[in-house]
Formats: structure tokens, sequence, C-alpha cells
């Protein structure tokens, strides 16, 4: 009897044990909700005219959500609520955030007091078109994710991801803050925070992200051994104007990150041009 006693309490704790999740699971989704709260904060920053903070906040905001999905990968943790939760993290740090920050920064703060009441407006409108353009972006990748990939898409994005697309329409203000805060170059700063070319700028990068075109995916690209070497150097010298000037760095890399664009699409044409001859000659061996 005893022993039969004995197997029903062992049954009785494993059924217990199923009910219940292991703590680690939590922490991907924290780092995913520190990440919302820092584009939160980033939009209060922005509505006070405290232009740098705000500009820090997006730059914690882009560290947590590049990091969330490689703790849960490690932990072993990842669930759909971490996906759902990360894309409405994304869509707040790097589509309303961003929006926000370009609108208070072209129309001179809150008050609106240096810019056209019809400007103001156009801003508005050119800001809310690139909200919603991230926010279609993710949702179509949301969409995909379960499609298979073909292998001329391995080394490239559909269109620009959305954390690139905020480093691209945050660019001129950031390079502009940072001529400005060295009292270098008055001119280029007030061409930069242009609402003409604010405008622009929300409209072409949105207009990015909600395109079909490839963009440059560095997570399953290769390297030749002989270009280690070249490459590590380039880091380190990227590394001392990060140092040396780090909002200025971060500014230009945007603007060159801008003309990788078609750059991407000529290599991606010619890769896809190269799987298609392939597949016409292996097709007429296999029939």
């Amino acid at each position: 009897m005893s022993r039969f006693r004995l197997r029903g309490r062992r049954r009785k704790e494993r059924t217990v044990r199923q009910d219940r999740i292991p703590l680690r699971s939590i922490v991907p989704n924290l780092i995913t909700s520190a990440a919302a709260c820092a584009g939160i904060t980033s939009i209060s920053l922005s509505s006070e005219e405290r232009w740098t903070h705000a500009l820090v906040a997006l730059l914690v905001a882009c560290l947590c959500d590049g990091i969330d999905g490689r703790v849960a990968r490690l932990l072993k943790c990842s669930s759909k609520l971490g996906a759902e939760l990360d894309s409405l993290a994304d869509f707040v740090n790097f589509g309303v955030a961003p929006a926000m920050f370009m609108y208070y920064w072209l129309t001179g703060g809150p008050s609106h007091l240096a810019v056209d009441p019809h400007i103001v407006r156009l801003v508005l409108g050119c800001s809310l078109f690139y909200a919603m353009c991230d926010c279609f972006r993710l949702a179509r990748f949301n969409t995909m994710l379960e499609q298979p990939t073909l292998p001329y898409w391995k080394n490239y994005f559909l269109g620009v991801p959305a954390p690139g697309g905020c480093w691209m329409v945050l660019s001129p203000a950031i390079l502009s803050l940072a001529l400005d805060a060295k009292g270098k170059a008055p001119a280029y700063a007030e061409f930069f925070q242009n609402p003409i070319f604010g405008m622009f700028m929300l409209l072409f990068v949105g207009a990015l992200m909600a395109s079909r075109l490839p963009t440059i995916s560095l997570k399953h690209l290769h390297v030749h051994r002989s270009a280690v070497l070249p490459l590590m150097a380039g880091a380190l010298f990227v590394v001392a104007l990060l140092v040396s000037n780090f909002w200025m760095t971060i500014g230009a890399a945007g603007i060159a990150y801008m003309f990788t664009v078609p750059v991407t699409c000529a290599f991606f044409v010619r890769g896809r041009a190269r799987h298609e001859r392939m597949q016409s000659v292996s097709s007429p061996v296999q029939g």
C-alpha cells in the first residue's frame, strides 16, 4: 500500500509543476517593456524641448529592442506573447516616438510660435504618414514570419526595418543638434531643421519602410577570411569616432545608411538573377 501512495504523490507533484512557469521567462518581456517605457519617455522629453535627452531615451529603447530577442533565445523562453509585445513596443519606439520628435523639433516645440500654422499642420500630416508606414511594416513582418524565405532573400530585409527607419529620419536632427552644440556651421544646422526638408525626410523614409525594396541584413552575412582584418580596422575606426564625437558619428552613419539602399538593391538584383539562372539550368536535368 505504501508503494502505491508514493506513486500517487509523485504524479500529483508533476501536475502542479506543469502549471508553473520559470521566473526567467519574464525577463525578456521586462526588457521589452523597458524599451516601450523609454520610447514613451522620449515623447514626453520631446514635448519639453529636451532634444538630447529624448534622443538618449530612444537610444536606450533601441538597445533594449536589440537584446530582448537574444535574451529570450538564450534563456529558451520565447513566446507568442513576447513577439506581440515586441511589435507593439517597436511601433511606439520607432514609429510614434520619432514622429513626435520630428513634429516638435520642426515646429519649434509645443508653442509653434516660429512656424506658420499651415506648415505645422503639414508637418503633423507627414509625421502621421511616417508612423503609419512603420505600423504597416511591422504588421507585414508579422504576417510573413510563417512563410518560407527564398534563398536570395536570406541576407536582406523587405523594406527598411523599423530601427533603421528611426535612425534615418532622426539623422538630420542629430546632425543639427551636434553642429549647434559646437557652434559650428549654423547654416547647415538651420538647413537640417527646415520644415520642408524635415517633411521630405518623413515622407521618404516612411515610404522606404512600407516599400518592398531589399535592404541589407547582417544576421546571416558571411565575409571572406581575407576581409576580417580590414573590417576589424574599420570597426575600430568607427569606435574611435564614436568616442571622440558620438552624436556627429551617429548622424553621419544614419545618412550613410540611407545611401546603402540603392547599392543593396543592385546586389539583390544580381543575386536573384544568379539564382534564377541556376534554377533554369537545373530544372531540365531534373525533368
